[in-house]
């Protein structure tokens, strides 16, 4: 399957991989919120009763009924009005033009006995008072008025004019609006018909030019009130319907009224709101962009490696949408906001120790907000921030309490860890909130958020080996397992081979410390060591580590045979490792562990005999180390060996064992492979040289006892 796999990559290339897991991660995302941001539609018609209680589910303005409020705020402003002074001069001088064509119809010449008539004169008047007549208010002077007013004296007429002139005067110099003037009119009649300067033959006429006199002189300023209704109608905050408002009850009759609030709120199936879809479009853009940023910019170096990290957050992000799918299901039937369930830790610990830290806390963001706009306890089709929140806390706990060689049950003990962080939150959750929570329900926020750590815990332990035989991945509580030395194997190289499980400690112990040193993995080397050799169990006898008591048998075997042993036990180690499901990793080292370096000992014997024999016949048949790891084990495993041979090993023959042996291996090409550099050559010469000497230190020679 591995190797399938392999080829898979190889073939298609690891950056179109790369692209198409970030778009089906983006699609797999998409897909589990969609259904959360769309928001519940119900099959609702007119004039019928509404089969459940139906809230609204965002808070949506009303427009039919902010505009009804608007209209009726309009209709209340006052009219805004402005008094006119000019109007009561402008009357005043009618009435004075009104007498003046009077005057001028009795200033007639007596000879012109036509025009002197009183049917001319009349007929006179009524030419010159057309336009009075036919003005708004109307001059209704009768022919009889007329004749009155033609027949007095003029100095009566005179005083008749002064009069109205007065009483038009005082009665327009006060406000008078178009709805006073028909008292103000009554009162200005009754004032001339109690004036004794009105003769009686003309005090009708003299009534009708007084009530044709009064007119408003306070009049409605249109712009100004324009203004002051828009202002007014632009103060009306929008009528909305509220997020969570009862649209209409069970059992209630949905009439126009219902039916129209259920079409503004988006909720009848006939309405698809493509805003939201948007929204969740651009939501899931940035976020598998950030991903993809994130996992490129990973630490590992290999591109098969960075490929198979984004597939394991891939992976995780799946299986935790699916968890809150889960609970989105069932959250309708329980009044309490199960969310508070859900494993905040989990996709933290697992990507933390299978892709890193980085990896780990952009997971959480992410899960967290998916769990945000999925995982809502409310009526609101939007982010729920305290179920996001929560998430967040819970696994960036978990992430920064991961340590390196922490073990499964380690783990068990940051899920405690991430349940009291969980039990925090809830508290700081009922302590803000303005609900007033009931002893059950505190209970069970409480008993879920201890639930949640553990789950997170639980799951993480369940799921991680699953991950890493899917995806052939050695995660550090594995390496931590696998240095135990109670497994099957290191039991097997213990009792089988005893000189050869020494020699894999010291080894170990070289390959940590040079790997640390240049920040290579330290724990992937120790391990690596440990198995190195298990090649040597199919014959322990054969290797000199473990001859103690016996003659060495290679005495008595052709070289060719010897090689043939020696050679192999690199490859059967391989196969053994393989047999048992080891990591690649560890197999590699057992496989690479010589690269393809020379058997120098039985070549230069073999060659006494025969001077033509070729060189790569007594060659290890590799492949050479592919990397640092496994350089740095192919080196202190021929350091340790040469050490160990050595008589009296002081630190000036230490230091020229390991440049020597340095210098070999370059000069054999047996690093070619792999991506080790000549500066951190010269580091690992440094560290394994401190560590031999440390090992290998001169001790106090104690003097005998004497009697």
């Amino acid at each position: 399957m591995r190797q399938r796999a392999q080829k898979i990559f190889d073939k298609l290339g690891y950056r179109k991989i790369m692209l198409v897991a970030i778009l089906l991660t983006g699609l797999i995302l998409y897909a589990a919120l969609v259904e959360s941001v769309q928001g519940n539609t119900y099959d609702i018609n007119l004039f019928q009763l509404s089969s459940e209680t139906i809230r609204s589910e965002k808070t949506v303005e009303d427009p039919i009924k902010t505009e009804l409020e608007k209209q009726r705020l309009a209709e209340e402003v006052a009219p805004s009005y402005q008094f006119i002074d000019e109007i009561a001069a402008n009357q005043v001088a009618l009435i004075e033009s009104l007498f003046g064509y009077i005057l001028d119809a009795k200033a007639a010449p007596e000879n012109d006995k036509e025009q002197r008539s009183p049917d001319a004169m009349i007929s006179q008047l009524r030419e010159d008072l057309r336009l009075m007549e036919t003005s708004e208010n109307g001059l209704r002077l009768t022919d009889d008025m007329l004749r009155s007013l033609l027949a007095l004296p003029d100095d009566s007429l005179l005083t008749v004019q002064q009069q109205l002139e007065a009483l038009m005067e005082t009665y327009l110099s006060e406000p008078v609006r178009t709805e006073e003037v028909a008292r103000i009119r009554t009162e200005i009649e009754q004032d001339i018909r109690r004036n004794e300067q009105f003769p009686d033959n003309v005090v009708q006429a003299a009534v009708t030019i007084g009530r044709f006199g009064i007119i408003p002189n306070e009049l409605v300023n249109e712009e100004l009130t324009a203004s002051q209704v828009e202002q007014v109608r632009n103060s009306v905050e929008p009528t909305r319907i509220l997020q969570g408002q009862v649209l209409v009850q069970e059992g209630q009759v949905v009439d126009r009224e219902v039916y129209r609030q259920l079409e503004l709120a988006g909720m009848t199936e006939e309405q698809l709101d493509y805003k939201p879809l948007l929204g969740l479009f651009i939501f899931v853009l940035v976020a598998m962009g950030l991903l993809l940023a994130v996992m490129s910019r990973s630490k590992t170096e290999s591109e098969r490696k960075k490929t198979t990290e984004l597939l394991v957050v891939a992976a995780v992000i799946g299986i935790s949408l699916a968890l809150m799918k889960l609970l989105y299901a069932v959250g309708g039937n329980f009044d309490f906001v199960i969310a508070f369930i859900f494993p905040t830790a989990l996709a933290g610990m697992i990507v933390r120790l299978l892709a890193g830290e980085r990896a780990a806390v952009y997971v959480t963001i992410l899960i967290s907000a998916a769990a945000g706009i999925m995982l809502q306890s409310s009526y609101s089709a939007s982010l729920q921030i305290d179920v996001a929140l929560y998430i967040l806390f819970g696994g960036l706990a978990a992430i920064y309490l991961i340590e390196q060689d922490g073990g499964r049950g380690r783990l068990l003990q940051i899920s405690l860890a991430v349940a009291l962080v969980n039990m925090l939150f809830v508290a700081i959750y009922l302590l803000i909130g303005q609900t007033q929570y009931s002893w059950s329900e505190i209970g069970f926020y409480f008993t879920a958020a201890l639930v949640s750590g553990l789950l997170s815990g639980a799951l993480a332990i369940g799921l991680l080996p699953f991950f890493e035989s899917a995806f052939g991945l050695l995660s550090t509580m594995r390496l931590i397992e696998l240095s135990n030395p109670n497994h099957p194997l290191l039991k097997k190289i213990l009792m089988e081979t005893p000189g050869t499980y020494h020699h894999s400690l010291m080894v170990a112990n070289l390959a940590d410390a040079s790997c640390e040193a240049i920040g290579a993995n330290g724990l992937l080397a120790r391990v690596g060591c440990y198995y190195h050799d298990i090649g040597k169990t199919k014959q322990p006898q054969f290797f000199i580590e473990n001859q103690v008591n016996i003659g060495n048998p290679h005495d008595r075997l052709p070289p060719e045979k010897s090689r043939d042993i020696i050679l192999a036990h690199g490859f059967q180690g391989a196969q053994m490792l393989k047999k048992h499901k080891m990591p690649q990793e560890i197999v590699d080292v057992a496989a690479q562990h010589h690269g393809t370096s020379l058997l120098k000992f039985f070549y230069y014997k073999a060659k006494e005999k025969n001077p033509d024999l070729e060189e790569a016949s007594f060659r290890y048949r590799g492949p050479k180390p592919q990397t640092k790891e496994i350089a740095i084990i192919c080196i202190a495993d021929s350091l340790e060996a040469a050490v160990r041979s050595m008589k009296e090993p002081t630190s000036e023959k230490i230091k020229k064992l390991v440049d020597a042996i340095v210098e070999d291996k370059l000069k054999d090409g047996q690093f070619e492979e792999c991506d080790i550099s000549l500066k951190e050559l010269k580091t690992v010469k440094a560290v394994m040289c401190e560590t031999l000497n440390g090992i290998f230190h001169s001790r106090i020679e104690y003097p005998k006892e004497t009697n």
